[in-house]
């Protein structure tokens, strides 16, 4: 089940907010949320519903026992050790099974047959959730949670368990207990997921398919104009979608009394990759930095020791990604990139002029999604040598003058909606002078919603980009 569909829209949230809303006790309101949270987690694929409950038996009771060794830090550290391990080789075992299965068929003289599997929605996200929960428990950094419909809620939250925001115990852990609702915040939730659900619907689902239609063609048929604007459709593509998504679970975490961390911050306004990925996807660079990256010694360490903990982290976060060698290129293309700036461009990076920066910066990230799109490394080189002429059909075409002028008010549309100042705009010219505006914006969330649902009864099911991973 997706937040995008109409009978998530128009049966399973509205049934879910009713049950949870007439019962007067917290904790039975958590037992509601939770049993809901595991029904929209098994429908698209019941089996795995095992999976998440083992999840959530396996480190409630690895975290107890952690804390019940407190006392002794052998003892403490061997069952941190196994409960880490556990959890990576389950998510190892499904994610990467047959990545390596086929990577070893390329180098043996014989191949090893293997059944593919498919890939438990949320695993990447609801397992690093929890091997943070555990290391946090294990610095003393957090209480253990001793509640066990309390801490299979924190691991299956519906809102974010199959896309993140990936949450933090310490940030989530108040809230399951002491959280108030309030009318206030379900009506600012609303807001969230409307804007979320018009990200993804009006805008990520349109132009997903000037994507569709430039990626389905041969790739020597194509000329580099139409390459570009493949690369660019998928750019606003996965913004738009993803960042819809974290503003939706963000709205329905508030609708219950929830508040989540953002996850984007107007990426593609930044100056540097540096600053890209400080706006990209933040609760995964938050725990890369928080469990990797600083363990390792961060930048507190000799400049070796530093470009070695700055390719580790790349490395793990392309792999992360997906289970295939051009998704591990694109961690190590950016991890190349930061360590560019870091010791090389910034020696001049402040004299150069901000326009010259933020072209820099998006150039980069376009090709760096190509590497993101494609279904393997030798198609994402293909397709990045015809961007820029080597095996093109040419460098602009009829089909690539039809593409831009068909898709040039969405890509105008799509440009502004990636700045910070439409919604400021919005929010002085609505919210600020006069209270009494309140029904326009009312009245424009509505018609958001209305076109959204109009859109979704006509048109085919289009999955969240980041359900693959």
């Amino acid at each position: 089940m997706v937040f995008s569909s109409i009978i998530f829209l128009f049966t399973f949230l509205p049934v879910t907010l009713v049950l949870y809303f007439i019962t007067p006790f917290r904790r039975v309101r958590n037992i509601v949320l939770l049993l809901a949270s595991l029904v929209f987690y098994a429908w698209g694929d019941p089996v795995y519903i095992f999976l998440i409950i083992f999840s959530i038996i396996f480190n409630y009771f690895m975290g107890r026992d952690i804390d019940f060794n407190k006392e002794d830090p052998k003892a403490k550290k061997r069952s941190l050790i196994f409960a880490v391990i556990v959890n990576l080789f389950v998510l190892g075992f499904f994610k990467y099974y047959g990545f390596v299965i086929e990577s070893l068929n390329a180098v043996l003289p014989f191949d090893i047959p293997y059944k593919s599997l498919g890939l438990p929605i949320g695993i990447s996200f609801y397992t690093f959730q929890t091997v943070a929960y555990i290391i946090d428990v294990y610095r003393g950094t957090v209480s253990v949670q001793k509640d066990i419909i309390n801490f299979g809620l924190f691991v299956s939250m519906f809102p974010r368990v199959t896309q993140g925001p990936i949450v933090r115990y310490a940030d989530v852990e108040p809230q399951l207990t002491e959280r108030r609702e309030s009318l206030n915040l379900f009506g600012n939730g609303m807001m969230y997921f409307v804007r979320g659900l018009a990200k993804k619907v009006l805008l990520a689902n349109n132009i997903g398919i000037l994507y569709t239609t430039v990626s389905g063609m041969d790739i020597g048929e194509f000329s580099a104009v139409t390459a570009w604007l493949g690369a660019i459709a998928y750019t606003f593509q996965i913004y738009f979608d993803f960042s819809g998504y974290s503003d939706m679970a963000i709205g329905l975490g508030r609708m219950f009394g929830f508040n989540f961390m953002k996850n984007f911050d107007y990426p593609y306004i930044s100056k540097s990759v540096t600053e890209f990925w400080r706006r990209w996807h933040i609760s995964l660079g938050t725990w890369f930095r928080e469990y990797v990256y600083i363990p390792l010694g961060g930048n507190r360490v000799s400049v070796p020791k530093h470009i070695r903990n700055i390719l580790v982290v790349w490395f793990l976060t392309g792999l992360w990604h997906g289970a295939s060698w051009n998704f591990v290129v694109w961690g190590m293309y950016y991890g190349l990139i930061l360590l560019f700036e870091k010791y090389v461009l910034v020696k001049v990076s402040d004299r150069l002029p901000a326009a010259v920066c933020h072209i820099y910066t998006m150039l980069l990230v376009i090709i760096g999604w190509v590497f993101f799109f494609s279904p393997d490394l030798s198609y994402a080189i293909k397709y990045i040598g015809v961007m820029f002429g080597i095996g093109a059909s040419g460098f602009c075409d009829q089909a690539a003058i039809y593409y831009l002028l068909t898709n040039l008010l969405m890509f105008i549309i799509l440009t502004a909606g990636s700045m910070p100042i439409v919604h400021e705009l919005f929010k002085i010219m609505v919210f600020r002078p006069k209270r009494k505006r309140i029904r326009i914006a009312v009245v424009i969330y509505i018609l958001m919603f209305l076109m959204s649902v109009a859109y979704l009864v006509t048109s085919t099911y289009s999955p969240f980009l980041y359900f693959q991973f």
